[in-house]
This record gives C-alpha cells, sequence and structure tokens, in this order.
C-alpha cells in the first residue's frame, strides 16, 4: 500500500533511466521514469484513429527487399493507401502476430510470421525485432527531447511479456530485443505483476496515502485479471509485511483477449461470403477489408451493457459482390439466407444490420463466458477462495461488458477497475524495473527437473529402461525434479547440482532440463513431459574422468537463469543452454 514513507524508498536502479516497452498483440506503447523521481513515469501520445492514445497499433510495414517502412498508425495509413492504388501486394503487413508465441512449446528460432495477406511468410524473429526497435528508437528519442544529456548506455529496459507464458516466449522475446539493439540492461517482466506493482501505489482520488488496493490488508488476496489484446492472465497476489507481494497461484488464462472478438466478426463475415473466404478477399480487395475491419472496430466500442437497438456496418459494394459469386447467389441477403444468421441479420441500403443482443451473443458471449467461467473455477481453489477483491487491468478490461459480467459473477467480491487500466502494465513494468524484487515469491507453473542415470534396480526400475554404459548397469529417462508444480519459489532461489560426464570418453557433459505439468513424474518420456532445453559445457581443457561441475538453476524469477563453474577451479565456465 502506498504511504508517505513509502514514497521516500529509492529507486534499486544504477541507471538514470528504467524504460518499459509494452509489446502487445493488439496495441503497443512505453513508458520510463528517471531514477531520481521515479514514480512519475512519462508516456508518449500518439495521433491517429478517432482519437490521441497512449498506445500505437501492433502494426508493422516493410518493403519488397524487407526493410521497414512504418509502425502503427503510420503503418496503417500508408498500407491503406498502397491498397487504395492496388501496388501492395509486394509489401509485407503483420498485425496480429504476437500470439504466435502463446502456445510455448511450439516456439522455436526459425518460427515465421505470416503477413496480413497470407502469402508471404518472413522470420518472426525479424518481424519482432523491427517493431521493438522501432519503439526503442521512438522512446530514445522523447528521451532526448527532455533530457538531453542521457545518453542509450544510461538506461535499463524492461520488456514485457504475459504471465501465463514459458520459458521459450519469453527467451524468444528477449532475443528479438538483443536483435533490436537492446543487448545488455534488460529483464523481463510479467504483465499481471507489473499491473498489480502499479496498483499497490497507484493513489485513489489524489489521496496521497491511499492506493486503489489500500482497503486490503497484509495477507489479504485480491486477483488480478489481465486482459489485453490477446490473452486473459490472471493470478492471484497478496501483500507481504515488507510491502513486496506474494503469488499465489500460478498464472493462467488463455486466448480470449480482445482479438478473439475480431477473430468471431472475421468467422461471421465467412459465414456469409463461403468458408475460408477472407483469405481470397483479402488478396482481392485488401482496401475494403481494411475499411470493413475499422468500421467493426467503432461498433464494437460503442456495444454497453445499456445499449438497446440495432446496430449496423456498412459493407463495400465489392464484398457484396464477392458473396454472390462465390455462393453462387443472385444477392447478398440470399447468401445470409445459406448462412446460420438467417433470420437475424439484414443487408438492406448497403449495410450488414443486426440487433444489439444478437451482436453481443455472436461476437462477445464465448470471450467473456471464456474468461468468468476460468474465473469462478480459480476461486473454487482452497488456497484462494477467501480472495477479497478482483483488479481489472489491461486494454480489454476496458469493456463494459466484460465488466458488468464479472461483477455480476462474482458477487461477494470488490472489483476494481483503475482509470487508466489500459496503461497499468506499461507503467507498472517501469516500476518493476526500479525495484525488480517488489514480487518476493512466485509458484511454479510446471515441475523443473533434469534428466539422470541412476543404478538400474530392478525391483524399482522396468527392464525397459535398463541401459549398459561403460560395463555398468543404468536407468535411463529418470526425471530427477528440482523444483515442484505449485511450490512457492523465493526469488533467486538457486538449485544447484553436480554433474559428471556420463561417457569417459565425452568432450562435451550434457545436461537436458525438462518440465512436466505433473507435480511428481518419475520418468522424462511420460504425458505432459517436455525437453525444455539441454544445457552443454565443453570439456575441451579437462579430464572427462575427473571432471566435476556444479550448475546451478536460479528459480522464482521471470526467467529461468542459469550458471555453471568448474569445481576444480571454482571458476565459472562456459556452456549453452539454448530453450529455442
Amino acid at each position: 500500500m502506498a504511504t508517505s514513507k513509502e514514497e521516500k524508498i529509492p529507486s534499486k536502479s544504477k541507471a538514470l533511466v528504467v524504460a518499459a516497452i509494452d509489446f502487445g498483440t493488439m496495441y503497443s506503447g512505453y513508458a520510463f521514469s528517471l531514477t531520481q523521481d521515479w514514480k512519475k513515469p512519462y508516456t508518449f501520445t500518439w495521433y491517429g484513429g478517432n482519437a490521441p492514445s497512449y498506445k500505437n497499433p501492433t502494426v508493422l510495414l516493410l518493403d519488397s527487399n524487407q526493410e521497414f517502412v512504418a509502425f502503427g498508425y503510420d503503418a496503417e495509413d500508408q498500407y491503406s493507401k498502397l491498397t487504395a492504388k492496388k501496388v501492395h501486394e509486394e509489401y509485407y503487413y503483420f498485425q496480429r502476430f504476437k500470439m504466435i508465441l502463446h502456445q510455448d512449446l511450439g516456439v522455436k528460432k526459425d518460427i515465421l510470421c505470416t503477413d496480413e495477406l497470407e502469402t508471404k511468410k518472413l522470420p518472426a524473429s525479424m518481424v519482432f525485432a523491427h517493431c521493438i526497435r522501432y519503439l526503442k528508437d521512438h522512446l530514445l528519442t522523447e528521451i532526448k527531447k527532455s533530457f538531453p544529456r542521457i545518453t542509450k548506455d544510461e538506461i535499463d529496459y524492461v520488456l514485457t511479456v504475459p504471465a501465463i507464458w514459458g520459458e521459450r516466449a519469453k527467451r524468444f522475446m528477449r532475443e528479438a530485443a538483443k536483435e533490436a539493439g537492446i543487448k545488455e540492461r534488460l529483464i523481463i517482466a510479467l504483465e499481471p505483476e507489473a499491473a498489480s506493482i502499479y496498483c499497490q501505489h497507484l493513489t485513489k482520488d489524489n489521496e496521497q496515502n491511499s492506493s486503489v488496493l489500500g482497503q486490503l490488508g497484509v495477507g489479504e488476496k485480491y486477483m488480478v485479471v489481465d486482459l489485453g489484446g490477446g490473452t486473459a492472465d490472471i493470478t492471484v497476489h497478496q501483500q507481504c509485511e515488507d510491502h513486496t507481494l506474494e503469488e499465489i497461484v500460478p498464472a493462467s488464462g488463455g486466448p480470449w483477449g480482445g482479438k478473439s472478438v475480431d477473430d468471431r466478426f472475421i468467422g461471421f463475415l465467412e459465414d456469409i461470403s463461403g468458408p475460408e473466404s477472407m483469405v481470397k478477399y483479402k488478396e482481392k480487395y485488401m482496401y475494403d477489408f481494411l475499411d470493413i475491419h475499422r468500421q467493426f472496430e467503432v461498433t464494437k466500442r460503442s456495444i454497453t451493457p445499456e445499449k438497446t437497438g440495432n446496430v449496423s456496418i456498412r459493407i463495400p459494394l465489392s464484398f457484396v459482390q464477392f458473396c454472390k459469386n462465390n455462393r453462387k447467389v443472385k444477392n447478398c441477403p440470399a447468401a445470409i439466407e445459406e448462412s446460420p444468421h438467417k433470420g437475424v441479420v439484414q443487408y438492406d441500403a448497403g449495410k450488414l444490420k443486426w440487433t444489439v443482443d444478437y451482436f453481443k451473443q455472436i461476437f462477445f458471449k464465448e470471450t467473456i463466458d471464456s474468461i468468468v467461467g476460468h474465473i469462478e473455477k480459480l476461486l473454487k481453489d482452497a488456497k484462494i477462495s477467501d480472495t477479497k477483491a478482483i483488479l481489472m487491468v489491461g486494454g480489454f478490461s476496458e469493456c463494459k461488458l466484460v465488466q458488468q459480467a464479472i461483477i455480476e459473477k462474482c458477487t461477494g467480491k470488490k472489483v476494481i477497475i483503475p482509470i487508466d487500466a489500459g496503461l497499468a502494465v506499461v507503467k507498472g513494468a517501469v516500476y518493476f524495473g526500479h525495484d525488480p524484487k517488489a514480487i518476493s515469491r512466485r509458484v511454479a507453473m510446471y515441475t523443473y527437473g533434469i534428466q539422470t542415470w541412476p543404478e538400474f534396480k530392478p525391483t524399482l526400475h522396468p527392464i525397459s529402461k535398463k541401459y549398459e554404459i561403460d560395463g555398468k548397469s543404468r536407468c535411463k529417462d529418470v526425471f530427477f525434479p528440482i523444483v515442484r508444480k505449485g511450490e512457492k519459489i523465493p526469488v533467486g532461489l538457486s538449485k544447484p547440482q553436480i554433474f559428471r560426464p556420463l561417457f569417459e570418453k565425452g568432450s562435451m557433459l550434457h545436461c537436458s532440463v525438462y518440465i512436466s505439468d505433473e507435480e511428481d513424474p518419475k520418468y522424462i518420456d511420460e504425458f505432459g513431459c517436455e525437453l525444455l532445453g539441454t544445457l552443454e559445457v565443453p570439456l575441451l581443457n579437462h579430464d572427462p574422468a575427473n571432471v566435476e561441475v556444479e550448475e546451478t538453476l536460479y528459480f522464482g524469477e521471470t526467467e529461468l537463469r542459469v550458471t555453471a563453474r568448474d569445481l576444480s577451479t571454482n571458476k565459472a565456465i562456459d556452456f549453452t543452454f539454448d530453450i529455442l
């Protein structure tokens, strides 16, 4: 809780500035603050769309040579002009691509991003790096304007990621940031944690000593519901006596952000024009497709719980003609008659019309039901059933329909929605950069362990696991747990393990790190176990028969960290730990 005493706490950063980049699925932005006055973050106002905004659309435009052209509103405007002239096909236009990292185990360094036309692909690392580089350079320009003496080497960076992402996705973002020029002095912040930290300091109604969470005492729990463009990211925190925050259950959630509403609109258009038809439509009429999407964006923002009557969206003639040709019908009403929306959607005077109730049902209901259902399921857990409040943050949390649903379903819980809910993550990420130990304990999302080869014991191990190595019977594939799923972990918890080469003539010491969805896995090939990565230590200057290496895994931070040292010299040694 914010107190006058707390205001005097100095920044833990050794830099002059801490800057945070909030890389979102739909919108991105940044904020920064000086270490001498760290609780006053600066943000930038972007101009585009219908009103000024503290966020810029996460949209990237590259030319035919894959060189940067524009980002954000500027990219939208330039691409719209290119499509109007029908000279856009050689360009690369990317939007809503962050979600390719949502399936963590499928994230590899060579994963590809598909452009909006769905005809071209580029390495995702290049696409992400272009975006981060633009935001970093724009940030540096703004810092220079206000503080010309500050150099780029006097800045610590923070990059936000969803808490439900795994180690691979977080590593991918770190590598993309390196490619964008942020090679050092970078920490990863988990989005709901950042928002929670921000709201601990955010004062209520300009009262200096009362935070928006001020009514919650030490030890009382509150749920953080971070609803962004791509994901719903949900966790539960409680405040400790030292004013740090403790995570009570692992972060969880799903792909229930604002993008899921947009995806259903695309599905609706395909219901009318034909299965998988929008890819063809975009190829021929990208300018009109962008226009339809912009209109939907405006219309969906106008939907509130109180709104009744009808809503409509103007449809270009190209879409009407496309429906006729693709469906082989005489007009657009006939295409609607062949769709699941027969009788409830009308086409009249160049517009598609719905009742507000039907609009809510087909575009919002499934997403909102998923969010609310997940919250209700979590609150049945005995560890958090006594949660006092629900803190809603993130851009999609500003949707009145979502707010109403959570308030109605979560009776007995105080629902808190900060005024600047959409900026809570980026501003909180700045605070986290100044005080990385603001979160003192986290809960393990997986069981982490290593592959070991113990002596084979017939009474303990199945015969199928028996393996002969240098004349000794070993049991292969044994999962040795280091940290178990659900375990509370203090920040920086170190787990050292001593390793010796398995083969007497080996030139490389290998240590495979695995994760499991189960609390007590026995073997690495069980269902739910996955190889996270392999730590490799070269033994070129060592005698494999005598070398001992201490490899230490550090848990409880926002990323898994690994070190290695030679026990004979007590010196750090080179190693690689590639998880992508």
